[in-house]
């Protein structure tokens, strides 16, 4: 089924999506790589306030390429999702992370984490990050500058397409 999609995402939202539905997405993502969740894990364990509030949000791993001229950001494919299994189940507990965004199969652990505390994990097209930064119509650095491509973005999404691959009630289309 056909969904549209707006963030931030309610507790309804997510469990309402089951694996092989088709999404557009709209609204504000945050994107995070291995190098900014092992951040963010490292200022939750000092009990340190994060630099963005996950609640109800969603996490794109992407690594964005330089905006070209007169576009907001470059190429912005997913990148694995695997890199992030080892903190994603702490970030869905303790930050209320509601959707993740990437490509390929995702750790029993995280699918576990999914299911208990409502989470969804969609894919998106690995090899289109030139077409998903259509999609993509703001993006600016808002924590961990230093990293780079790895930084942690917020982006503003018209129509993203996307897959639920993997639906808080523990289907998965892997």
């Amino acid at each position: 089924m056909k969904k549209i999609l707006h963030t931030p995402f309610t507790q309804a939202d997510i469990m309402d999506l089951h694996a092989g539905d088709t999404v557009l997405l709209s609204g504000i993502v945050y994107t995070g790589r291995d190098a900014a969740h092992k951040r963010l894990c490292a200022l939750l364990d000092k009990n340190e306030a994060l630099p963005v509030d996950l609640n109800g949000q969603a996490i794109y791993f992407v690594g964005p390429c330089p905006a070209p001229p007169g576009r907001p950001i470059g190429s912005a494919g997913p990148t694995t999702s695997g890199r992030m299994d080892a903190y994603s189940p702490r970030i869905i507990a303790e930050c209320g992370l509601r959707a993740m965004i990437g490509k390929g199969n995702r750790a029993d652990s995280v699918k576990d984490a999914m299911q208990q505390y409502g989470c969804v994990y969609f894919a998106a097209t690995g090899g289109a990050g030139a077409l998903i930064a259509n999609s993509i119509v703001k993006a600016e650095v808002i924590a961990f500058d230093d990293l780079g491509p790895e930084a942690i973005y917020k982006l503003e999404l018209d129509s993203l397409p996307l897959v639920v691959a993997i639906d808080a009630h523990g289907k998965s289309l892997y």
